[in-house]
This record gives C-alpha cells, sequence and structure tokens, in this order.
C-alpha cells in the first residue's frame, strides 16, 4: 500500500497522506514518496491546484516515533533530513496555488509540512501543536520558518518553547491558519479551488514566485541549522528522557542536559 495517494483531476490534483493506522506520521517511506510526487507534481504543466490532505482521522501526528527510536532514524540521519529539507522547499515554492486541507491532529513535522502551503484550511475540530520540544527536540522541516513567517519571532519562539495544543480557533485567530471549515470542509474546498480556477493564476503566480524567490535562501539557511542543531538535540539527555517518557505513557523529567 502506498503511504501518499494521488488523486489527478487534470488542472488539479490530490495528494493524500495515507498511513492512517499511524494518524499519517511521516516515515522514511512516505518522505520518499513524497519527495518524489512533489516534484512530479511541480514539473507538470497541466496542473495548477495542489491539494494536500490527511487520510483517516488526521491530518498528521508528525514524525513517525518508531524512526525516531533509531540512531540514525531509519536511514542516513543527514539524508533523511535533507529529504524532509526537499519535501517542504518543493511544496513552498511550487509553481501553483497549494492548499493544505487539515483535520484532526496537525502537529510536529505534520505542522511544519501543512505551513508550507499558500493556503491552510482547517477543519473545526482540528488541533495543532508545534510539539517537539516534549520529547527535547526543534522543530524541523521549516518550522522555525513558517512559525516566524505566520506569528513573528517572538510569538513563534514563544510558542515552539511551550509545545502546547491549541485548537482550530485560536489558531486561525493568530493567523496560524487562514481559515475555518465544518463538516462541509470538502465542499468549502471545491468552492475555493472552483474560484482559483476562474482567477488570473498567471498573475497569482507571478507574485508567489517572486516572494518564494526573495525567501528562499532563508528558508534553506534554517533548514540547514535546523538539521545540525536536531543532530546535537538527538544526542541530549533531555531527548532520551523524553522519548522514554513518551514510551512509558509519564511526564518527563527534563534536566536541561
Amino acid at each position: 500500500m502506498s503511504t501518499v495517494n494521488v488523486l489527478d483531476q487534470g488542472s488539479v490534483v490530490i495528494l493524500e497522506l495515507n498511513r492512517p493506522e499511524a494518524l499519517n506520521a511521516m516515515n522514511v517511506e512516505m518522505l520518499g514518496e513524497l519527495e518524489r510526487v512533489l516534484d512530479e507534481v511541480s514539473k507538470n504543466e497541466k496542473v495548477k491546484v495542489l491539494i494536500v490532505r490527511g487520510s483517516g482521522n488526521a491530518f498528521s501526528a508528525g514524525g513517525d516515533i518508531k524512526m525516531m527510536l533509531q540512531d540514525n532514524v531509519g536511514g542516513d540521519f543527514d539524508q533523511v533530513m535533507d529529504t524532509i529539507g526537499s519535501i517542504v522547499t518543493k511544496l513552498y515554492t511550487m509553481p501553483k496555488v497549494t492548499i493544505s486541507a487539515i483535520h484532526g491532529a496537525a502537529a510536529g513535522l505534520g505542522l511544519s509540512f501543512a505551513l508550507a502551503s499558500d493556503f491552510v484550511v482547517a477543519h473545526t475540530s482540528t488541533k495543532l501543536a508545534m510539539n517537539f520540544i516534549k520529547i527535547g527536540l526543534i522543530p524541523d522541516g521549516g518550522g522555525h520558518f513558517f512559525m516566524e513567517k505566520r506569528l513573528g519571532e517572538a510569538k513563534a519562539k514563544q510558542m515552539i518553547w511551550e509545545g502546547r495544543t491549541i485548537s482550530a480557533e485560536e489558531a486561525n485567530g493568530l493567523g496560524l491558519v487562514d481559515s475555518l471549515a465544518g463538516d462541509q470542509m470538502e465542499e468549502e474546498i471545491s468552492k475555493r479551488v472552483a474560484a482559483l480556477l476562474h482567477a488570473p493564476l498567471q498573475a497569482m503566480l507571478e507574485t508567489k514566485m517572486i516572494y518564494a524567490k526573495q525567501s528562499l535562501p532563508r528558508l534553506e539557511q534554517i533548514l540547514e541549522l535546523e538539521k545540525n542543531a536536531q543532530r546535537r538535540m538527538r544526542q541530549s539527555e533531555d531527548h532520551k528522557e523524553g522519548i522514554k517518557a513518551f514510551v512509558e505513557k509519564r511526564k518527563p523529567q527534563f534536566s536541561g542536559k
């Protein structure tokens, strides 16, 4: 079974994260598929709009905890982190209008990935969390970049440090998501897409690419900083304690080491 489903509707492509049994947590296999699919969609000139969503009960719970338990996250650490960087860069700079339609949980790396889209639409029941801190890690997948873009440095830093789970309504008020949708979410997304397909998309994409080209060097710099810092954090006592506490379903006792 593929970890990424792709529904090609011609001018619109739906990309669906497909590990519902694991709340679409991202493992090495899914990351590889995401990189390949995003590359194909980016190069397909027929595609005008890309929708990213999750199957089952969540958008994505983040990085797969089983992957994090392995010394090299299930592969060469640098290669895995570079794949993550490639995924969010491809999504952020893609010459298409991109929409993340999130529901259930959108946490950690899953939230970083969602924030790389042009529009983030959240179901009213969605719970969002940039919760790396709870296992002694820092955001990756450009999480620092996207949070700062949407919240400003001070609020982004505080939210990353707190690692708390917030409601879709609070996220909308903060500007972390762009709009809310109820149980008719699919229909609302379809209306948004129909409006886009009747808009002057060429002009819209020119604006997108101006911003993307201007911001890309900073995104790439942050991805490299995140990779190096995450390598250090994975060796920390706090991370080992955070993972152990998660597995044992207890509150971690961090020491700052």
